[in-house]
């Protein structure tokens, strides 16, 4: 019996991992930053009293479960991604996706840590701006998206 779920637990796993491009450590670290925003997220509420996600600043469930949908967003997303690298042939989609949104977390931690008066290094602080710029820019031309006004003109010249 306990083999039995072990495959299945196995198999699962791998499914999801397949879905979402593969288990690598860019996937691994969103999941962590997610998992550490979220909790920090939940001590600010709780223990500090200093949520601005509430209008008295502690813990509410229904802010609690928008936050997990919204964290369940991001992984709709990062599939999305997934699977159009899967069509066109690339990493690239999936990988300026995961990386914008571990910035995205990063920061929500680093101002949970800050609400709980956590003084923050400035090699973190800057760490971060790395990636936020690396997120914004190194896209290839062949991905950049079509300008549609480009389309109709060319169109209306014909």
């Amino acid at each position: 019996m306990k083999n039995i779920y072990l495959a299945c637990t196995g198999a699962v796993g791998a499914s999801i991992a397949s879905i979402f491009g593969g288990w690598d450590d860019a996937v691994l670290t969103l999941l962590i930053f997610m998992l550490v925003d979220y909790l920090t997220g939940l001590i600010v509420a709780a223990v500090f009293h200093n949520s601005p996600k509430t209008e008295s600043g502690a813990l509410e469930s229904k802010a609690g479960l928008k936050g997990l949908f919204r964290k369940g967003g991001v992984l709709l997303v990062v599939l999305i991604a997934a699977r159009l690298d899967l069509m066109i042939g690339t990493n690239f989609v999936r990988d300026a996706v995961v990386i914008a949104f571990v910035v995205n977390e990063a920061i929500s931690i680093i101002e949970n840590l800050g609400l709980m008066g956590v003084p923050i290094p400035k090699v973190i602080i800057n760490a971060i701006e790395v990636l936020k710029r690396k997120s914004e820019t190194n896209v290839p031309p062949e991905l950049e998206p079509p300008d549609p006004f480009e389309q109709v003109d060319q169109v209306d010249k014909e």
